[in-house]
């Protein structure tokens, strides 16, 4: 059994490799978004960036920067079956994963506006947004020094494989695939 997490811009291509490793290689998907869409919806709160931005940052200050993971860490574990851990947003994430063993992290970027046409197309209740307002989140979650907010900056560099996604998904895919030969 391994565990792939998968770190990344906003609408670099995150979805697109767990699809990859979801239907082509049969890996069970674990959905950081879908976690805290539950625990926003207990809230009784919108479901939007903002929210499930506050609300992860709320649970990791009250329990610890790799809450949500941990969580989800277990259920996979649970499995037995390779499993892909979708998304990784802060390095004490990234920690108590590696800590964990057999767990390898992708990264995944591309160009701004490819990424921002994206997730006009993707149109799921966080992506209604102009590209000023997607900059914008992107910047905040970009960096950080807090350990409970995002740092994708830093996530990305901890990555053990890195996909630039400026191309087809074709090309993406066969990417994720030469990899995957090496760890299964």
């Amino acid at each position: 059994m391994i565990i792939i997490g998968i770190t990344g811009t906003l609408g670099a291509g995150k979805g697109t490799i767990v699809d990859c490793l979801v239907n082509k290689n049969s890996f069970v998907h674990y959905s950081v978004r879908n976690y805290l869409i539950k625990e926003i919806k207990k809230r009784n709160l919108v479901v939007n960036r903002d929210t499930m931005t506050s609300v992860a940052n709320d649970l990791r200050a009250k329990n610890s920067p790799s809450f949500v993971i941990d969580q989800l860490y277990d259920q996979a574990k649970i499995s037995g079956k390779n499993c892909i851990i979708e998304s990784i947003r802060t390095p004490g994430e990234i920690v108590s994963l590696k800590e964990k063993g057999n767990f390898y992290l992708f990264a995944v970027d591309a160009d701004p506006k490819i990424r921002y046409e994206r997730i006009k197309l993707r149109n799921s209740e966080t992506d209604h947004i102009s590209f000023d307002i997607f900059m914008e989140n992107e910047k905040r979650e970009y960096s950080s020094s807090d350990p409970n907010k995002q740092n994708l900056k830093k996530c990305i560099e901890m990555a053990d494989f890195v996909f630039q996604n400026n191309g087809t998904i074709e090309n993406l895919f066969g990417e994720v695939e030469k990899i995957l030969k090496e760890l299964v």
